[in-house]
């Protein structure tokens, strides 16, 4: 990857990109440093160190976010808006035969869903804004001062449509920066804003297991050396996880026409293990948070009943019953999106009008049949990879409550890293179509 960026840095145009694309990430890291008005930050850094812990969606979105939304900043939403209207639309393509058809259309018929997408964005981001908006007021700290600074009559409307209306342009933006790096920079906008609010937090981790070894060596010095070798591990895991495939072997019928000979190669369908990436985890993640986010608007307190504490025992994060639903959760989610993405009874239709077949296995129903056996192994490997991933950060904070803060450890190093692969495969054939084109000229 060192070897990539090197090599490309050292071509004008790439170069340019690259710059291009720093540039973007700075203006974005500096939107996460403005405060948007009427808002105490103190207060809303308090209580976020309070309640977005353990894992929770709080966390997470805090996580994407870079930590702006800990700090209720203007871009506090930041990409996931988009990144949600994504999903939705993603599933929506394979549910409904309307968009089906505008998928099928090819370039003039995904820029009709990008704009639905970017209209369902905007739903979203606006019903976000005023979700966080109410959770902003509900924010006091001990002396009973609210998070926003009017709350009632005119004021109170005013300053609401004032935070609202900076979360939304907030989220606008971001998702314009993202379109500028997809347009003029390097790789894929989203993918590049979203690795670059996961990176902010990393020094944040770093630092809070730096003030534990310094605070108590005794008991965290080898903890701290287990971690980060814990966290090398991982990285070489996920990537050799990404990049592992299963290739299917196809042969291709010899025909004949006139004097010229056709078909005849030998050639392979390549599944790879990870093909659903972190979708998965996401969607887990957001079913598993639905409890937590009940608990915001309800806390638990001695006069909840048995029921209620019981239930909300169950659900958390530092739960067992918790780590094992979620890990069931990830791999029945993990069937569906490769389910909805990779069509066997296709496949197999697709290599008999090729003339294409597997070999040692006949055409048609029997083609199909296999493909989907070897989908379901494969699947579930990839499946029980991302649980591990999600799960094991869980254990390391139900071990010890000072390592909460690592607790999405897993899951942000798996997008970071996947991001990275996707770029530096991007610089690659960048380079590549380069160096074809001073060749054939």
């Amino acid at each position: 990857m060192f070897q990539t960026l090197k090599r490309a840095w050292s071509v004008p145009e790439i170069r340019k990109k690259l710059l291009y694309t720093l540039l973007i990430i700075v203006i974005f890291r500096f939107g996460c440093a403005v405060p948007v008005p009427f808002l105490n930050p103190d207060i809303v850094k308090t209580w976020m160190d309070t309640n977005a812990t353990d894992g929770n969606f709080l966390e997470y979105l805090n996580t994407i976010t870079g930590g702006a939304l800990s700090q209720a900043t203007l871009f506090s939403l930041s990409i996931t808006p988009f990144i949600n209207a994504s999903i939705i639309m993603q599933l929506l393509t394979y549910a409904l035969p309307p968009l089906e058809r505008m998928r099928d259309e090819g370039e003039e018929g995904r820029k009709k869903i990008d704009k639905i997408t970017a209209v369902v964005a905007m739903v979203l981001a606006f019903f976000m804004s005023y979700a966080y908006y109410l959770t902003l007021k509900r924010m006091t700290n001990d002396s009973g001062v609210s998070a926003v600074k009017y709350t009632t009559g005119w004021e109170g409307w005013f300053t609401g449509a004032v935070i609202i209306g900076c979360f939304v342009a907030g989220a606008s933006f971001v998702v314009w920066l993202g379109n500028r790096v997809s347009d003029k920079g390097i790789g894929n906008g989203v993918s590049m804003i979203l690795f670059a609010g996961i990176a902010a937090r990393f020094p944040v981790d770093a630092g809070r297991l730096v003030s534990l070894t310094m605070e108590k060596p005794e008991k965290y010095l080898f903890v701290t050396l287990g971690y980060l070798l814990f966290i090398v591990f991982e990285f070489a895991f996920i990537v050799f996880m990404n990049e592992a495939e299963r290739r299917i072997p196809i042969q291709y019928a010899k025909r004949v026409q006139g004097r010229k000979q056709f078909g005849g190669q030998k050639t392979h369908i390549p599944i790879k293990v990870m093909m659903s990436g972190v979708m998965p985890i996401i969607f887990a993640m957001s079913f598993m948070s639905l409890p937590q986010t009940i608990q915001l608007f309800k806390p638990v307190t001695a006069d909840s009943s048995k029921f209620y504490q019981g239930f909300m025992k169950f659900f958390s994060t530092r739960s067992l019953s918790y780590a094992i639903i979620y890990f069931i959760l990830i791999i029945a989610f993990n069937y569906f999106y490769v389910s909805i993405q990779y069509n066997p009874i296709e496949i197999a239709n697709n290599l008999r009008q090729s003339n294409g077949g597997i070999p040692g296995i006949r055409p048609g129903k029997p083609t199909s049949d296999y493909i989907q056996r070897v989908l379901s192994k494969i699947t579930l490997v990839g499946a029980i990879f991302l649980g591990i991933i999600a799960i094991v950060p869980i254990f390391i904070s139900m071990a010890d409550q000072n390592l909460q803060s690592l607790s999405m450890g897993g899951t942000t190093i798996l997008i970071a890293v996947s991001v990275a692969l996707e770029t530096t495969r991007t610089l690659e054939s960048q380079l590549m179509m380069r160096h074809h084109k001073g060749f054939l000229g």
